[in-house]
């Protein structure tokens, strides 16, 4: 029988905090006492949409990206705007270099169309400030696209683009995706970090037989394909593998399509569909209802 500790002192909690302890020595002095842990940083310069318009031109032409329009650059110039001066007071991208933003948000996004032909209606899952849904909804205004984010300030934010942009046919779901979202597309998307297995069940039930699934992954998929091939594949067949790179740039990319082949049972109906139907505004209600 084991004897309590009355002492109170646990050898564990001393190991570990020993080593908090070492490792605070460790950091450089100029990381103490700043006061800035956890805070997000702030872009230095943000350019008017001008500006912004003729710097992506100089990206887009050093990266031999030729796929988009003189106004749909123009578009992606007053997002960028957007998502800085929003960036002033929240924190949705680690990205605040035009440039980066231009190669790591806006490229990225689009590429896809390259190598692949994307089916509408499309969900764009846990889409965060809009990635790659608005900058797809640039290239296809007259498509519908939803994007799904379950952060309230995001939403807000997604909102407040798409009223300042005047994009139409786009519908905004502040909610996660999963099992209860039964809205029919025909496709879905996502650029998170999600695993494809948990993405895949999450779309079953909105995603029409025959519809596919857009995954945008590093390099390093391959785990997560065999994966999803153990758990879905009476319901989901892989239909593309594309391993290509940002143009000019060291970034590699998998670009991974799942083809729907089998309904599932849908899950039994309790609150969350309904809170998810309430979501949307009468006239996306309209709207959905014709799909």
């Amino acid at each position: 029988m084991a004897h309590k500790n009355k002492t109170n002192y646990s050898p564990y909690k001393a190991r570990q905090e020993a080593r908090k302890q070492a490792l605070g020595a460790a950091k450089p002095a100029s990381s103490a006492g700043t006061g800035n842990m956890g805070r997000h940083k702030k872009p230095e310069t943000i350019y008017d949409i001008h500006e912004a318009n003729d710097r992506l031109a100089d990206v887009f032409r050093n990266h031999n990206f030729d796929l988009v329009s003189h106004a749909q650059r123009q578009q992606l110039a007053h997002f960028y705007r957007l998502l800085m001066l929003n960036q002033e007071k929240e924190n949705f991208t680690r990205l605040l270099k035009l440039r980066d933003i231009a190669i790591k948000h806006f490229i990225d996004s689009i590429i896809i169309t390259k190598y692949t032909d994307l089916q509408f209606p499309l969900l764009d899952v846990g889409t965060g400030p809009g990635f790659p849904g608005i900058p797809l909804k640039i290239m296809y205004p007259d498509q519908k696209i939803l994007l799904g984010e379950g952060v309230q300030r995001r939403v807000e934010f997604l909102k407040h683009v798409r009223s300042e942009m005047n994009l139409q046919n786009l519908d905004i779901l502040g909610r996660n995706i999963n099992r209860h979202c039964v809205y029919p597309v025909r496709g879905a998307i996502t650029r998170a970090v999600e695993d494809i297995s948990n993405t895949l069940g999450n779309v079953m039930s909105c995603l029409q037989v025959g519809g596919k699934v857009y995954f945008m992954k590093g390099p390093g998929v391959d785990p997560e394909i065999k994966a999803a091939k153990d758990q879905w594949s009476q319901y989901y067949k892989l239909v593309q593998d594309v391993a290509y790179s940002l143009p000019n740039t060291p970034h590699e990319r998998r670009l991974v399509v799942y083809e729907k082949i089998k309904d599932m049972p849908l899950p039994e109906e309790d609150e969350g569909e309904e809170l998810l139907m309430d979501e949307l505004s009468g006239d996306e209600k309209r709207r959905w209802a014709k799909y």
